[in-house]
């Protein structure tokens, strides 16, 4: 169900249309998913695995895994958690298979677009490394495969920590909307609805190929390249985690505080950092029972401000436990805890059932490098920063020259420290190419001191560890 009032935000919904998923019509809204429109129509299930026929539901919403994929106006394999809505479009179960009936899109010529610095990216890190590189003097080009600006922010109802310079005191929606602002006002060139499939070297150039809305290839050319391409959730292994109603957490907020459908009744999360806690009290404002949040570690991993605003709004936070199963049939109707041992070892006679049809994994995030990868910059494992990650320097430059990463796909954090790698990123992608004058070297020194002192924290000092282990391999 769509959700009508709520405390922070308010729903502006497009003109209202008809889908039809397997024959049947849906009422929908221009600006919203296909996968929002069905969730918002009951419709969990979107489709069934090719072996066992396992029900699969949405669980990133962000276009990174493949559980949404879905046949659209007989097209396969549509990755519908960021497809938009059309009125009359036809939507089947299925990742389908092209047939003799079915043509393969036909791209045509490439079109070409040209610009200094090409960042891939629209979230708080591409968004800060355009608006730093254009500052700079550089001709910026921002390209997106979602349909809006914004990144992680836009689903973000919360107040951020921080200087005032960092945005402190301001909800995440509010600072989407004014970094969107910045990069109109300087006239950046946005193209949305456009994923980068490759980064390849031609002669000086960097060349991203894209496809557009699924129907336009695009050629975007620039000396330098700024990757600022976020991150995808993480899982974890127990019985049943893939029926549908087990969600990442920020496809719950996207869910909720973007499309404002409501994403179930009752509540179990799995994970209690930050991101745990805070969807705790999202998912009340949007009319969402918890149960609970449960925890494999001794203690709390976020801040104890939101800690302590959760448990005062009854939530219980069971730490040292763990997830065993989800129950159900083709979603979930009940969830399976216990207590663990030192070991990490289920306690026999600890186990407790949640009646719940929503489990929510705020269990973490790993960097999102395939193009870094692609490009052939070289990546290295490191646990502090998340899991794979790109080798680079202080300026935020890869072992690629001219490729700049910022952002979670360079090591997983908050979104302050994102925007700050951002403008780093960009500043020094201009400088690198010569655009920028020398006076711009003081704006990065800026920004370095300011992300020390947001990582000087015990919250940040794993951060810190795991940079020293990225400088120490390039150097």
């Amino acid at each position: 169900m769509r959700l009508g009032e709520h405390p922070i935000l308010n729903f502006s919904r497009g003109r209202k249309v008809t889908i039809y998923f397997e024959g049947k019509q849906i009422e929908a809204y221009e600006g919203e998913t296909i996968a929002a429109a069905l969730h918002a129509a009951g419709i969990r299930v979107l489709n069934y695995s090719r072996v066992e026929g396992r029900p699969r539901g949405l669980f990133c919403a962000i276009g990174k895994c493949s559980s949404c994929l879905m046949t659209v106006n007989g097209v396969p394999n549509v990755r519908t958690c960021i497809t938009l809505v059309e009125d009359g479009m036809v939507i089947e179960r299925g990742q389908g298979e092209l047939t003799k009936d079915k043509e393969i899109p036909k791209f045509g010529k490439a079109r070409k677009v040209e610009g200094d610095i090409i960042v891939i990216g629209g979230g708080p890190a591409g968004l800060m490394a355009a608006i730093g590189a254009s500052d700079a003097g550089a001709k910026v080009v921002l390209i997106d495969e979602n349909h809006m600006l914004g990144g992680q922010l836009v689903k973000q109802t919360h107040k951020f920590f921080g200087k005032r310079e960092q945005f402190a005191g301001v909800r995440g929606i509010k600072i989407a909307k004014i970094l969107e602002e910045e990069v109109r006002k300087r006239g950046i060139e946005v193209f949305l609805e456009t994923s980068a499939v490759g980064i390849f070297q031609e002669g000086d150039e960097k060349l991203i190929v894209a496809i557009r809305k699924n129907e336009e290839l695009i050629e975007f050319r620039g000396r330098a390249v700024i990757v600022a391409t976020g991150a995808m959730e993480k899982s974890v292994p127990f019985e049943n985690n893939d029926l549908p109603g087990v969600y990442g957490a920020g496809a719950i907020q996207t869910l909720m505080n973007t499309y404002g459908v409501k994403p179930g009744e009752r509540a179990l999360i799995v994970g209690a950092g930050n991101v745990g806690l805070i969807l705790a009290y999202q998912l009340l404002q949007a009319d969402v029972e918890v149960k609970a949040i449960v925890e494999a570690m001794p203690k709390i991993g976020g801040y104890f401000v939101h800690a302590a605003k959760v448990r005062r709004l009854g939530i219980p936070i069971l730490t040292r436990h763990t997830i065993l199963r989800a129950e159900g049939r083709e979603r979930v109707e009940r969830a399976a805890v216990a207590q663990i041992d030192e070991n990490w070892k289920p306690i026999p006679g600890t186990e407790k059932v949640f009646d719940v049809d929503l489990i929510a994994i705020a269990v973490g995030l790993r960097p999102s490098i395939e193009l870094l990868h692609q490009a052939g910059c070289q990546i290295r494992y490191v646990p502090e920063l998340g899991g794979h990650v790109a080798v680079r320097d202080e300026w935020m430059e890869t072992t690629v020259r001219g490729i700049f990463v910022a952002g979670d796909s360079a090591g997983i954090e908050e979104a302050t420290t994102a925007m700050l790698e951002g403008r780093i990123a960009g500043i020094a992608a201009a400088l690198r190419l010569g655009i920028a004058d020398e006076s711009w070297v003081r704006e990065i020194e800026k920004a370095q001191k300011e992300l020390e002192e947001f990582r000087s924290g015990p919250f940040g000092q794993h951060v810190v560890e795991g940079i020293k282990k990225l400088l120490g391999v390039r150097a």
